[in-house]
């Protein structure tokens, strides 16, 4: 199996619908032994999430800006497993004040729990984990990206340049990483109609685009294509790649516009 006896942490699980939780069942139905995170209020949530997964992992509170948080999160893996093969990292936010066509208006403090939360804590997480990835003599890290890096999306604003900041906090990660022999990239994925997303102001104006654009047909309602990446690259089959953004999202960056329908 392609995850046999990894030893992977995935955060960001809140419900069944998202990436997070996709990628989970993925991994253990390909061999994988997985702890999910979850936060605050949320944590209900990822745990009835969790149990519905073929085999009901533990659950480990996380809030990425919270030192303590981490640091009882890399005792608690230490203390099951002694090592750990990858990680997911799939935590993003940003204030309602950032997004929805605001972007001149935002302040800068909303901007600045912005960039902490979305980009700079895939550093915090990659660091933290480090010591059990030593312990395992390598493996991968992977985030979840969206494709503004060149060009920016209405409405996305903060997210947008956030998540501009992640396809770079991935390459210079790689850079660090490699070295300890760990691998760190990213999957931009297309538009998804999950939790996440509902926080987007004019979310379907955005997943039009898809339907005009994508040269295959993409479905905002199935993370699996996302999950499946995920897992790929979490494995050694994908142990020459990093500091890549992997685009799963149907082909449409690679489009300028969409194509003309022609008869067969």
């Amino acid at each position: 199996m392609l995850l046999e006896d990894k030893r992977l942490l995935i955060t960001g699980v809140l419900t069944d619908g998202s990436i997070a939780w996709h990628t989970a069942k993925v991994a253990q139905e390909q061999g994988a032994e997985v702890v999910l995170t979850g936060f605050g209020r949320g944590m209900r949530l990822t745990e009835r999430s969790a149990g519905r997964l073929p085999k009901p992992p533990d659950v480990i509170e996380l809030d990425i800006n919270d030192p303590s948080h981490m640091d009882r999160l890399v005792e608690t893996l230490d203390s099951k497993w002694g090592a750990v093969d990858g990680a997911l990292h799939a935590i993003a936010y940003a204030p309602e004040d950032a997004l929805g066509g605001n972007f001149l208006n935002t302040p800068m403090e909303s901007a600045q729990v912005a960039f902490t939360t979305s980009a700079f804590s895939y550093k915090t997480l990659a660091a933290g984990l480090l010591p059990l990835m030593q312990q395992a003599g390598g493996g991968s890290l992977v985030t979840l990206d969206f494709d503004n890096g060149v060009m920016a999306w209405p409405v996305y604003d903060w997210m947008g340049v956030s998540k501009a900041a992640l396809a770079s906090v991935t390459r210079f990660l790689a850079g660090y990483l490699g070295r300890h022999q760990i691998r760190v990239n990213a999957v931009s994925a297309g538009p998804l109609a999950t939790v996440a997303a509902k926080s987007i102001p004019s979310f379907d104006a955005l997943a039009h685009v898809w339907d005009e654009r994508a040269p295959l047909v993409w479905d905002t309602a199935d993370p699996d294509p996302v999950a499946r990446m995920v897992c790929v690259l979490l494995s050694d089959w994908a142990k020459m790649t990093t500091g890549e953004i992997v685009h799963v999202d149907a082909g449409v960056h690679a489009m300028a516009a969409g194509l003309p329908v022609k008869e067969d």
